[in-house]
């Protein structure tokens, strides 16, 4: 039988598990995304809490873990790895966790979601940052931050070191989306709809230093809406460039101040394509000499992949 870890992964939008094997192989996936009502902008806790529940059976079977040998069991335990990092839906996953791997007599590993898609991106880039010590920029509905990121043996120490100081990425994606009459998750739908935009419409960002705000351009681009003077076309090309604008200005300065010009982008909002290559087009130019790494796009959103593999670190750490 295939030794395999199992990697679980209960976030605020996609219930995740995934076997993996020590050389990084998946052995098998199961992820469903949760489902948001018509019109909504999101999932309260206890609805997305609830779907988790329902959820793990039928993707558990999925996966026959029967057929392969599990060495140990890890699952993302909190958001992010600070004092106080904590949400309901995350308890779902560790209480599967706990109890498999008390049945099964092998080891339970905690990590955190933001480590699970920092491992992704490493694990799934055409190449991961050269350095031990990189920049990592996770973007996603819940999480617009920059980090200073260090390789260690069982994963990483991370520091913020900037970011949002109101809506994340993805919130504002999904809240002009849905402003335009799409469905929740609406990135892949701005994504495609922002490809018909002509026209030079554009909403200003706000940077100062590390930090930057979305409310201004919210504010902004839900007023172009209104007003009707530019095409759902152009408000979904101007959000994507926008965000762009505001990640090329903040990395810039984040080099300025000496940090790593290795930089690794995850998070779900990182799939979109436009946004890849004007990153690369302006931080990889001469001037800047940034080194961009990207999560591929299938696992950039949330997965338990990550988190099976930040286990097998573990495991190997645990066994030294």
């Amino acid at each position: 039988m295939t030794k395999v870890l199992l990697g679980i992964d209960t976030s605020n939008y996609r219930t995740s598990l995934c076997l993996a094997r020590e050389d990084g192989r998946i052995v098998a996936e199961a992820k469903r995304l949760l489902k948001v009502k018509e019109g909504k902008r999101g999932l309260q806790q206890s609805e997305a809490v609830f779907q988790h529940v329902m959820n793990l059976p039928e993707l558990s079977e999925q996966l026959r873990w029967e057929e392969h040998e599990i060495v140990a069991v890890c699952v993302s335990e909190k958001p992010r790895p600070v004092d106080q990092s904590y949400m309901p839906v995350f308890k779902v996953g560790e209480g599967l966790a706990k109890s498999l791997s008390i049945y099964l007599k092998v080891p339970l590993y905690l990590t955190t979601h933001q480590e699970g898609h920092i491992a992704a991106g490493e694990y799934t880039a055409q190449e991961r940052p050269a350095q031990d010590r990189f920049l990592a920029v996770h973007l996603s509905g819940g999480t617009s931050e920059i980090l200073l990121c260090e390789r260690q043996a069982s994963g990483y120490a991370i520091e913020k070191v900037g970011g949002t100081i109101d809506l994340h990425a993805g919130q504002l994606v999904d809240r002009i989306g849905v402003a335009m009459g799409m469905s929740f998750p609406a990135g892949p739908q701005i994504e495609e709809l922002a490809k018909q935009a002509e026209g030079e419409f554009r909403v200003s960002s706000s940077v100062e230093g590390l930090t930057f705000s979305f409310s201004g351009p919210e504010a902004s681009l839900l007023r172009a809406i209104e007003a009707g003077n530019a095409s759902q076309a152009q408000i979904a090309r101007a959000t994507e460039q926008c965000i762009a604008n505001t990640l090329e200005k903040a990395l810039r300065n984040a080099i300025e101040k000496g940090l790593p010009r290795d930089i690794l982008i995850v998070g779900g909002v990182a799939a979109n394509q436009y946004m890849r290559e004007r990153l690369i087009k302006r931080l990889e130019h001469p001037a800047v000499k940034a080194k961009l790494y990207f999560c591929d796009p299938v696992y950039s959103g949330d997965n338990a992949y990550g988190v099976a593999m930040l286990g097998w670190m573990k495991q190997k750490t645990n066994n030294n």
